[in-house]
């Protein structure tokens, strides 16, 4: 598959990640964590990749974009829901395009062809976030047409947090009804 939106330059070519572009990819995620300034919180591997792109059971997909055999960016996204469309959707968990290779039209090209998937997938939204320090991808995605949304906030838990809170032994004792 090869979903190139029309602007993108014929030296550039969107396919769905393969097994084989683990290494590439995780190199792409740790540029993108050394830009976020989170490169402590980097813990992915390329066996942890492979079992969760091109296992048994997905988690996720991940379309490249190569150029010359090398991967110069990258979208990992997955299904989500929504309740009150009562229909999937399309959640983009990472983009990133390599600084050399930005305004290329790569990302807008990438984008493109990731809403054109959950259309023809008849999904309902396509969304993701964007850290609010981050002025120049909000600048982007509006350019797209991207509606912006302050009022949502993300929430997490994670690592010790997460094992804390799903420990059966840690729930709080059950209300008494008396």
């Amino acid at each position: 598959m090869n979903p190139v939106a029309p602007s993108l330059a014929p030296d550039f070519r969107i396919r769905a990640a393969r097994p084989g572009d683990e290494q590439a990819i995780i190199g792409l995620i740790a540029e993108l964590a050394a830009f976020e300034n989170l490169s402590a919180q980097m813990q992915a591997t390329d066996e942890r990749l492979r079992e969760h792109l091109f296992g048994p059971q997905p988690a996720a997909e991940c379309w490249v974009v190569e150029s010359e055999g090398a991967l110069v960016a990258y979208a990992i996204f997955f299904r989500n829901f929504s309740t009150f469309l009562a229909k999937p959707g399309l959640y983009l968990e990472d983009v990133y395009v390599r600084p050399a290779f930005r305004g290329r039209g790569i990302g807008g090209a990438l984008l493109r062809a990731l809403g054109r998937l959950a259309v023809e997938r008849g999904y309902g939204r396509f969304e993701w976030t964007v850290l609010d320090w981050n002025e120049g991808a909000i600048r982007f995605y509006r350019s797209l047409g991207a509606e912006v949304l302050p009022e949502w906030r993300v929430c997490r838990m994670e690592g010790d947090r997460l094992r804390a809170f799903g420990d059966p032994t840690n729930a709080p004792p059950a209300k008494s009804s008396t």
